[in-house]
């Protein structure tokens, strides 16, 4: 009994933490790395091989974890990792070095939430009609933590002194290795027969459904190109004279909008537009977003365009998990969103790499490549989806 009502708070505890820590330097890092005299190009570099770590360790780190029965231990120990790397940037100038420590980072960073999820959700799984807690709270305390994270450093830093998002994102990273002591302990083996031929042979029995393929098709183009906006907003609003601040709050908008339509205007859309409708409206958001993101750096447009990230993210991925529960069979559920999470992840990580190419030639004009991705998404969402049903029961 006392497990199940420290277990929350403990849950909340640590996802408060992690993404605090996320939060307070996610939206900076590119800037810090300009204050280190990097180009966009090493920028760019150093923020798509970050991306490409995380795609290989992760899966890598969360079977390890899987392998040892000790999820905690394998979450407390990444997490500290990464708070170390943090800190060492602050003390690096050279590329290699930055790259390098960027890289350690990714690696220690990447099974965090994936790790902090397979506890909570098992934890949370209903015990014959009763449910020791939800795992929404935890999940909403989450999003709330990172957009708190990125307004109070916006206080804190100026254009030319980061070094607040380096000590913060460690400290944070450091307390959430601490609370993972109180997070009740969950012990999963990996199967002794569990290899590599079944899952080569489930993925490809996920990539011979058409459905499935174009799912993954549209929801690359449509993250992807967020991937423009991830590396080099921050960097064309500080060069256009925002404040530190104004730029947080911008920020902060656009994950406080991805809040309000996955709690509430979301569910809301699916049911009247049906999946079709909801996929084909995120992805022609994002061409209004990015085409006036390449014109602009007001802020009255910007608080008006930051809240299309609801739409451009959010609904698309309610979508995306309500088009996958449709069809997919309950057996592949867990690699359908391994391959859907691998698919945007890579895709993002090679637009982020041309990204900082695009920038240094063309500047603000390299949103609207980002547009026209999305405008190739919206037929594909359209069409693609037609033989899904357009109206879902409430999962």
């Amino acid at each position: 009994m006392l497990q199940r009502v420290n277990g929350p708070i403990a849950y909340i505890i640590l996802y408060v933490a992690l993404y605090a820590a996320f939060g307070v330097a996610s939206p900076f890092w590119p800037q810090f790395f300009e204050t280190k005299a990097l180009s966009p190009q090493q920028i760019g570099l150093i923020l798509a091989a970050a991306m490409a770590m995380r795609l290989a360790a992760g899966p890598l780190i969360g079977t390890f974890a899987d392998f040892l029965g000790s999820l905690r231990l394998v979450l407390a120990t990444c997490a500290a990792v990464a708070a170390g790397a943090a800190a060492a940037l602050l003390s690096s100038d050279s590329f290699s070095q930055l790259l390098s420590l960027a890289l350690v980072q990714a690696a220690a960073l990447a099974p965090t939430t994936s790790i902090a999820d397979a506890l909570a959700v098992n934890t949370a799984k209903p015990q014959i009609g009763t449910r020791p807690f939800e795992y929404g709270w935890i999940r909403g305390s989450a999003s709330m933590a990172f957009v708190l994270g990125t307004l109070s450093v916006g206080q804190l830093i100026s254009r030319t002194d980061l070094t607040p998002i380096v000590w913060l994102n460690a400290f944070l990273l450091v307390v959430a290795a601490g609370v993972t002591a109180l997070v009740p302990k969950i012990t999963t083996r990996s199967a002794p027969c569990a290899g590599a031929s079944p899952i080569f042979v489930r993925v490809l029995g996920l990539l011979a459904m058409p459905q499935f393929r174009i799912l993954i098709l549209v929801s690359a183009l449509v993250y992807g190109s967020h991937a423009m906006q991830d590396a080099f907003a921050v960097i064309r609003w500080s060069g256009a004279g925002l404040a530190p601040s104004a730029i947080s709050l911008l920020w902060s908008e656009a994950v406080a909008a991805e809040v309000i339509v996955f709690f509430l205007i979301g569910p809301g859309l699916l049911r009247r537009m049906g999946v079709r409708g909801a996929a084909a409206l995120a992805a022609a958001a994002g061409i209004i977003r990015w085409s006036i993101s390449g014109v602009t750096t007001s802020v009255l447009i910007l608080s008006v365009l930051q809240p299309l990230h609801g739409l451009t993210f959010a609904l698309l991925h309610l979508a995306c998990m309500r088009i996958m529960g449709t069809f997919i069979p309950v057996g592949l559920a867990a690699t359908a969103q391994a391959v859907y999470a691998f698919g945007s992840g890579l895709i993002t990580a090679a637009l982020t790499l041309l990204s900082g190419m695009l920038y240094a030639k063309y500047g603000a004009a390299a949103f609207f490549p980002m547009a026209i991705l999305c405008g190739v998404a919206v037929p594909f969402a359209w069409f693609g989806f037609t033989n899904l049903p357009t109206r879902f029961v409430a999962a």
